[in-house]
């Protein structure tokens, strides 16, 4: 459990680096909407990040304890992952002058891409 902590702790300090450079992006660079779709879609990211750690965390206690037929196994939260990446859609088409949709949909996909990262790089010290 311990190890598990760690590696979601590196994934959400990478997470707010890759927030960070998207922030200075969108203020020193001219590719405003390009970096503003990057951060909304990160952010999102963010957040089904967080809430599907937390989600694992749960069910992995769940498993952990002694089977209970009247408890329900937590799920992972398909759905509200979903309807964030719906969101972002909604509001990147809505203010199209704002934000870049294929950089949202980029954005959106930061997190899988922080996850796959850390596995490479910290699969030798497993």
């Amino acid at each position: 459990m311990q190890s598990y902590n760690r590696m979601m702790a590196r994934q959400r300090k990478w997470m707010f680096y890759l927030l960070a450079l998207f922030v200075l992006g969108w203020g020193f660079t001219p590719w405003k909407t390009i970096f503003l779709g990057l951060l909304l879609g990160s952010v999102l990211s963010f957040y089904n990040l967080w809430t599907m750690q937390r989600k694992i965390h749960k069910l992995g206690k769940h498993s952990a304890k002694k089977p209970n037929t009247k408890e329900r196994k937590p799920a992972l939260g398909t759905l509200s992952r979903l309807a964030t990446g719906a969101l972002a859609a909604v509001v990147a088409l809505q203010f199209e002058e704002y934000f870049h949709l294929i950089s949202v949909v980029l954005g959106l996909m930061t997190a899988y891409f922080v996850i796959f990262i850390d596995y490479l790089f910290n699969k030798s010290t497993q």
